[in-house]
């Protein structure tokens, strides 16, 4: 046989190798980003099921609050299961910010405070905060994985073959990013 076919079969079976194991990583990864979303998201639609108890349970208490606590509630109008990635994102973003509000406005009622459906439902969103917190790291950790795997070469030439694109990072919301103010 010529060397010659030889080198050029030798380097062909190679660069098959290279795309088959390049590509088999890349539905890895993807699976692993998917994986991480999903935890995250039951988080998120675990917040998400807790925003109307809560809202209503300071309703009560801050009756004159009413357009911060309709600008929370109508966040929620679509429903959670049928928005796309980016928009459940989006839309908990906006979340973190009003719940933000609305536990400013609660401690502005000390009888709210004091309520035990109030403090149940806030000890559970607090939870449920952390456990986003928890998720929200993984999940980035493997969008990076995944971003470098899309944007590094070699393997950014089989990404592109594939159509493999950068996913996106849970970011924190311009209102988290804030210095805390705290008075004494």
């Amino acid at each position: 046989m010529n060397p010659v076919i030889i080198v050029a079969v030798a380097v062909v079976v190679i660069l098959l190798l290279y795309v088959i194991c390049t590509r088999n990583s890349f539905v890895k990864a993807n699976n692993s980003v998917e994986e991480a979303f999903s935890t995250m998201d039951v988080y998120l639609k675990k917040r998400w099921d807790l925003i109307p108890n809560l809202v209503n349970t300071v309703k009560g208490y801050a009756a004159h609050e009413t357009s911060t606590l309709e600008k929370l509630v109508s966040m929620r109008t679509s429903t959670y299961s049928s928005l796309s990635t980016e928009d459940k994102i989006n839309a908990n973003n906006e979340l973190s910010n009003g719940i933000s509000k609305l536990l400013a406005i609660a401690e502005n009622y000390p009888d709210l405070k004091a309520n035990q459906n109030f403090l149940n439902l806030s000890n559970e969103l607090a939870d449920t905060e952390d456990e986003i917190a928890n998720s929200r790291k993984y999940y980035n950790a493997v969008v990076k994985n995944f971003n470098n795997k899309v944007q590094m070469f070699p393997s950014n030439v089989i990404a592109g073959m594939f159509g493999y694109k950068e996913k996106t990072m849970f970011e924190a919301a311009e209102f988290e990013r804030q210095n805390v103010k705290v008075e004494f």
